[in-house]
């Protein structure tokens, strides 16, 4: 806790003065952020870092593997799609980008199996990756990477069958773009229209 303790400090005197206007522009018109990331938790990957973008630019919701789950409207608690449905419905977001990376562990855990220990949460929210398995009929050479993208397009799948995503999709008033992070060399990957992945 000292190390970011120290790291405050360091912002309040230089950072704070730097983009102390725009903090207060921020607090006065309120936050009208130009994309919807929704990205891994994974310490490594920071997508504003990686978009190289200001506060108040990206309405980012990070959980382990960067899943959307189907639309499911029911009693129990779903912190990630309420999250969706503020960024759609209230903040109307134009984009929404699911940011996957490389080597995630909730990928690992799909491919090899959940950790012990990890039961209570872990293993039913990796239930959700399972299908993204699917790719390994196809005996790819890097099972994980194969996997990795696959659970991409998963979510992406899942983010269509939220009904407002739907209609605002046909409308044109919303995009949805795929992306990975490669940690190890630093490199974003576009999902392409014939489902492959390329470099930004």
């Amino acid at each position: 806790m000292d190390a970011l303790i120290a790291g405050y400090h360091r912002f309040r005197a230089t950072g704070w003065p730097e983009r102390r206007r725009l903090f207060e522009e921020l607090a006065e018109r309120g936050q009208s952020p130009r994309a919807l990331v929704i990205a891994c938790s994974d310490s490594r990957v920071d997508p504003s870092m990686i978009f190289d973008a200001a506060p108040g630019e990206l309405f980012t919701i990070r959980n382990i593997g960067n899943v959307v789950p189907p639309y499911q409207p029911d009693g129990a608690y779903h912190g990630t799609s309420a999250a969706i449905e503020f960024a759609v419905r209230a903040l109307e977001v134009r984009d929404i980008i699911v940011m996957g990376h490389g080597m995630c562990g909730l990928v690992q855990a799909v491919l090899r199996g959940v950790p012990a220990g990890l039961t209570d949460f872990v293993a039913p929210w990796a239930r959700l990756a399972e299908p993204a398995r699917r790719v390994l009929a196809c005996n790819p050479a890097d099972p994980q990477l194969a996997c990795e993208y696959e659970n991409i397009r998963l979510s992406l799948a899942n983010l269509r069958s939220f009904p407002w995503i739907a209609e605002r999709l046909e409308a044109g008033r919303l995009r949805l773009h795929g992306t990975h992070f490669d940690v190890r060399h630093g490199v974003l990957n576009l999902l392409q229209p014939d489902g492959s992945f390329a470099p930004a």
